[in-house]
């Protein structure tokens, strides 16, 4: 069967993104299609139960099975996962979502998942944002100016931290800053962080700023919020453009360490995830730091880490752009751009990993060069979650089980979502610079060789890819070149799978670089 595209128009996004439908009322229900999405930007592991984006999908049985969370604010709409936080029995899922807005997307707030049952069922909270009367902050005996962010774009919750001593949760949310609830999130409220001139910040002293984001070169790059972190001994930390910024009385008084920050201060000066190693005695606080370029504090990629609470910090992994970090068995891990590190001397050295292919299926990898975007230790296995795939590793990442959406050619049940096929594409359309690969889905009937042949729009061979398979269903990476390795026309290829598939079965892909 030809299949134009991969269901380009319907609810199987080109991306590699499935939402699903039909919810129980009892809890997580199976998924239909594995993980429901490719690129994971966030991995929580509780006990058991691992839980990954950009939908709420869940495992509790080593990624054999995977489940959806019954939350009809997020599936069903444009809405995805941007932060979570699990303590104990209670989580916090922050929403957002990509509005388009003159031809661009914008990243906008979509409120939160608030589940205080480990997971079974979900209340929804409201963005945190302010009403058009929030027009001042008091702050000790200072009544400061203030901007009212009153929509919710440009106030995603880039990241979320619930304090389970004080029920008490924090919210990075861009435009909208660093903000707090302490009614459950029923009401929100700002948290006033030094302006860009000032390091420090005290009640007790006489101010006359304005609580602004920055926005058309006016404001305080120090008032928007990206990462939230409330550690062991209850001292806050907010990472901003400027820096990251630490209180040690619940969020009241602050300093604000920067790139230029004695006695040695952060890499670069925008913090992107801030994270708590537990180790004996003081847990030491890892910092994702990039440069935020000419707006910025300036500086460079890499990361710090502070085991005094902030009196000293060390660098290390300078040049990487780092997005999260994981802790167990002595072992530092960090995901960035150029992979998976590894460090078990505090960061003094660094091993990474590039390759994640299945073992016991070749065919299933995450394509070469994809970054790294999340990772989380469950005390027996490694989860990373890449923008091509979720992996997972119980030997130190010697091997890997990968994960990938897995939608069937022929579907037991009839879905709308998934009909019934010979073959399909995806991402489709494809665009090389961007995906690198394009992935020919087949079904082999029987062990042998498969062979995929690529044709031009008319229908010229341009391309032969051939790869031994096992019975089942497989995949066969292309990456846009034709037999001389130069990069194909844009516009549709047409390509043929053949050998020990039964009948050839054909499809089209439309290249659009």
């Amino acid at each position: 069967m030809l299949l134009a595209g991969l269901l380009a128009a319907g609810p199987l996004a080109a991306t590699g993104q499935v939402q699903p439908s039909g919810w129980s009322l009892d809890g997580p229900v199976p998924s239909p299609f594995g993980i429901l999405g490719n690129s994971i930007a966030n991995v929580h592991a509780a006990g058991d139960s691992v839980w990954i984006g950009p939908y709420l999908s869940l495992t509790t049985d080593e990624g054999f099975t995977w489940q959806v969370a019954d939350a009809d604010s997020l599936y069903g709409s444009s809405n995805r996962m941007y932060s979570i936080d699990i303590e104990g029995s209670v989580m916090w899922v922050g929403l957002g979502r990509s509005d388009v807005s003159q031809g661009d997307a914008v990243q906008t707030a979509a409120g939160f998942l608030v589940s205080k049952d480990g997971g079974r069922t979900f209340g929804y909270r409201f963005p945190q944002l302010d009403g058009p009367e929030d027009d001042t902050e008091t702050y000790g005996a200072n009544v400061l100016g203030a901007l009212p962010v009153i929509v919710p774009q440009q106030s995603p919750p880039f990241d979320v931290d619930f304090d389970p001593r004080t029920q008490t949760v924090w919210v990075a949310g861009w435009a909208s800053g660093i903000r707090r609830s302490a009614d459950d999130g029923l009401t929100w409220r700002r948290v006033v962080l030094p302006p860009d001139d000032l390091d420090e910040i005290s009640p007790d002293g006489t101010y006359d700023f304005r609580v602004e984001p920055q926005r058309g070169g006016t404001g305080e790059l120090n008032h928007m919020g990206f990462s939230v972190l409330v550690d062991e001994e209850g001292v806050v930390w907010a990472g901003t453009p400027l820096g990251v910024n630490r209180s040690l009385d619940g969020g009241i008084s602050w300093r604000r360490f920067g790139v230029d920050a004695a006695p040695a201060g952060l890499p670069g000066s925008w913090v992107i995830s801030i994270e708590e190693e537990p180790a004996p005695g003081r847990n030491p606080v890892w910092v994702a730091a990039w440069n935020a370029g000419d707006a910025g504090g300036g500086g460079q990629f890499g990361v710090a880490v502070t085991r005094d609470g902030g009196a000293s910090w060390e660098h290390t992994l300078q040049g990487q752009r780092i997005y999260d970090f994981a802790f167990g068995a002595g072992a530092v891990w960090a995901a960035g751009d150029e992979g998976l590190f590894l460090t078990r001397d505090g960061g003094r050295t660094w091993t990474s990993v590039r390759t994640f292919v299945d073992r016991d299926d070749p065919g299933r990898f995450v394509r070469f060069g994809a970054s790294v975007y999340s990772v989380d230790f469950d005390g027996r296995a490694l989860w990373v979650g890449t923008e091509d795939g979720l992996a997972r590793s119980t030997d130190w990442g010697a091997t890997w089980s990968v994960f990938r959406v897995d939608v069937p050619l022929r579907p037991t049940v009839d879905d709308a979502r998934a009909p019934r096929v010979d073959t399909f594409a995806y991402p489709n359309p494809f665009s090389p610079s961007v995906d690198r690969v394009v992935r020919i889905k087949f079904d082999a009937v029987r062990s042998g060789t498969v062979g995929v042949r690529i044709f031009d729009s008319s229908y010229n061979l341009v391309r032969r890819l051939e790869e031994r398979r096992d019975v089942g269903m497989g995949e066969i990476a292309w990456d846009g070149t034709d037999d001389r390795g130069a990069r194909v026309a844009n516009g549709v290829v047409f390509y043929e799978v053949s050998g020990v598939v039964g009948a050839s079965a054909r499809g089209k892909i439309l290249v659009i670089e």
